[in-house]
């Protein structure tokens, strides 16, 4: 049995394309070979090749999600919102896995770590051009924040183009007035490169959708949508927190934050605060 199980695979197998000399082929497409040669330890330690992986897998995930509310953000623009659920749907997964990154770096102990924390100079996380791009798009915007990447003009300009477009929470608010909604005007002309305060008027309208969610159903479901992805970013946060709490205390970070303290901070930071706001009322 095990013999004819071998020689079925085997078949199976032959029929497999195998002669790529002229052709794309799995490698090829993915362009592994730059992909697979991008880790590059500066140390010795066994360990750094983990922190590398895993921050650099961040990346990737970061450039789907930008991706994916770029996308959304259109789509709510144009009324669209079935297309703009699945992409805010499929956010909402990507953040489950960046969370779990987390789990597989809190294998790394505090000595793991020091064996090459002073090879990172004064690079961090806090430096990441696509985070801060999803904060931004988000609607958390502090232009402050622009100030670690004033030396390369390409993503200075991207952070500088993201403030002068309106945040996701903008055009979901736009989105609203349009539906017939009292919206005051003062809200929808605002600076849209400042952060978004709440406003009685938008949780006056969240309330009616929210207690009358046959008449309004998409615009219900377009907000717990959005409480949905402030839930997954929150915990992506946390663990952020709990893990760099857990490998190196209340040390500054490499980038000179003030670590721990400023990640227990960022915590208190809300996208949405009409949506979680209103849960008390209704």
């Amino acid at each position: 049995m095990a013999d004819d199980r071998t020689k079925s695979a085997e078949r199976l197998a032959a029929e497999a394309h195998t002669d790529f000399a002229k052709q794309m082929n799995y490698g090829d497409y993915l362009r592994l070979e730059t992909l697979l040669s991008a880790q590059v330890p500066l140390s010795d330690s066994h360990d750094e090749l983990l922190f590398i992986v895993i921050h650099q897998a961040t990346e990737l995930w970061m450039k789907l999600v930008l991706h994916e509310l770029n996308v959304a953000r259109q789509f709510v623009r144009e009324d669209r919102l079935q297309p703009a659920f699945k992409c805010l749907a499929r956010v909402s997964r990507v953040q489950s896995q960046l969370i779990q990154s987390w789990d597989v770096l809190s294998t790394m102990t505090p000595s793991d770590f020091l064996a090459f924390r002073d090879k990172l100079g004064q690079s961090s996380g806090f430096q990441s051009v696509q985070y801060r791009l999803i904060e931004f798009l988000l609607g958390n915007r502090q232009d402050y924040l622009i100030s670690a990447h004033q030396d390369r003009p390409e993503a200075l300009n991207l952070l500088h183009r993201e403030l002068e477009t309106p945040s996701l929470y903008d055009e979901v608010i736009r989105l609203i007035e349009r539906r017939g909604f009292a919206i005051d005007p003062a809200v929808i002309g605002r600076d849209v490169g400042q952060s978004y305060a709440s406003h009685p008027s938008v949780t006056a309208a969240w309330l009616r959708i929210y207690r009358d969610t046959q008449a309004y159903w998409d615009l219900y479901q377009l907000g717990e949508e959005l409480v949905d992805l402030e839930d997954w970013f929150q915990q992506w946060r946390f663990r952020h927190m709990s893990t760099v709490n857990r490998i190196i205390g209340m040390k500054r970070g490499t980038g000179g934050t003030a670590g721990v303290s400023y990640l227990r901070h960022v915590l208190d930071t809300v996208f949405f605060p009409e949506l979680w706001s209103i849960r008390t009322d209704l």
